[in-house]
């Protein structure tokens, strides 16, 4: 079965799809909390007025604030990598597109 993370910053040229295929999985709670760990790491806020955080919501948060470069530049492939892997097994999906300006996840 493919698996695969993909980051669209809105148009084609700026599509960034990693293959997890053999890359080993990451265990759902530690995905969650590397999720955890670079939302506060990047100084992302909550979008809800609650304060509360899904899941999508943080993943989205930190594609934006990490932004298209970390995406894009092969020297940030390690951690574009642990982002790919994290987002599958958070989501428990392995086929992923992450749209960056229009704020939404598909699987």
């Amino acid at each position: 079965m493919q698996s695969q993370v993909t980051v669209n910053w809105g148009d084609p040229l700026s599509s960034y799809a990693f293959d997890l295929d053999e890359v080993q999985p990451m265990p759902h709670e530690a995905a969650r909390q590397w999720l955890d760990e670079q939302f506060s790491f990047m100084g992302c806020e909550p979008i809800r007025p609650t304060g509360k955080v899904l899941t999508a919501d943080k993943i989205l948060a930190v594609a934006e604030a990490a932004g298209r470069e970390r995406f894009r530049d092969e020297r940030h492939r390690a951690w574009a990598m642990a982002f790919s892997r994290a987002v599958s097994a958070a989501l428990a999906k392995p086929v992923v597109t992450i749209d960056v300006p229009g704020q939404s996840i598909t699987y």
